[in-house]
């Protein structure tokens, strides 16, 4: 089987991170991975939820939803239809408990960052995709407080990047667009920190139970990939903002 735009099986689609693509937020990155497109923002309110208030812990959520003409047919808008999908809850819920993963919550106060992840253009793996340009547009959101002397330094303790893998035609494929993944046996999700550290595996069997070596093998499959992605990453944040690590 031969992959579009003619990549190895480990291989990443065509990667870019544009920073400061919205520069009313906070935060704001445009990540693209071949034909998917998510716009992250960071956006910063100084308060919490209420189960925080009081404990001087700072919160970081997220919220995900796909452009109508995201994908090759038109979908309602979710103020159409009255009610998040299911499958926009469980994406939404992943990006900001893999973000959270990194953050001193402590350090950041009692305030929230809410990362909004909208896809312009889908063509599998968005939700991996909005992870990792999640985390950039977070960084310049923290940046902007340590500027202002809001917090003493910026509170992230390692990246975080995300990717997929799917066994498709019995070979392990990284980074699945659309058509690798509705033809997968097996797809799955590795959220991963810079130190290798894994903050959340999403593995499925579509047709049927499979071997728990196969996500070993998986995700020994996805290292180059991972690491690009968090070379993206730093290459974005650099040049401004030297990380902490």
């Amino acid at each position: 089987m031969n992959r579009y735009e003619g990549r190895l099986p480990e291989e990443l689609r065509p990667l870019s991170i544009a920073v400061n693509y919205l520069p009313q937020a906070e935060g704001s990155a445009l990540i693209r991975l071949g034909r998917t497109w998510v716009l992250c923002t960071a956006s910063l309110e100084e308060r919490v939820p209420p189960f925080l208030q009081g404990s001087g812990q700072g919160w970081v959520t997220a919220e995900y939803d796909m452009l109508p003409r995201a994908t090759h047919t038109r979908r309602p808008r979710a103020a159409h239809t009255g009610r998040l999908s299911g499958r926009t809850q469980e994406i939404q819920r992943l990006i900001g408990r893999s973000l959270r993963a990194v953050v001193d919550l402590t350090a950041l106060g009692e305030r929230s960052i809410i990362l909004d992840c909208d896809v312009l253009q889908a063509d599998g793996g968005t939700r991996t995709a909005a992870i990792t340009g999640a985390f950039v547009a977070l960084c310049q959101a923290l940046a902007g407080l340590q500027r202002q002397e809001e917090i003493d330094t910026v509170p992230v303790l390692d990246q975080v990047v995300a990717v997929s893998v799917g066994r498709v035609s019995d070979r392990i494929l990284v980074d699945l667009d659309y058509q690798e993944d509705s033809r997968a046996a097996v797809d799955a999700n590795f959220v991963v920190t810079g130190r290798g550290d894994l903050v959340e595996v999403q593995a499925t069997g579509e047709q049927g139970p499979f071997s728990p070596a196969l996500v070993l093998e998986m995700l020994h499959q996805a290292q180059p990939a991972l690491q690009r992605l968090r070379q993206a990453q730093e290459e974005a944040l650099g040049s401004w903002l030297p990380l902490p690590w």
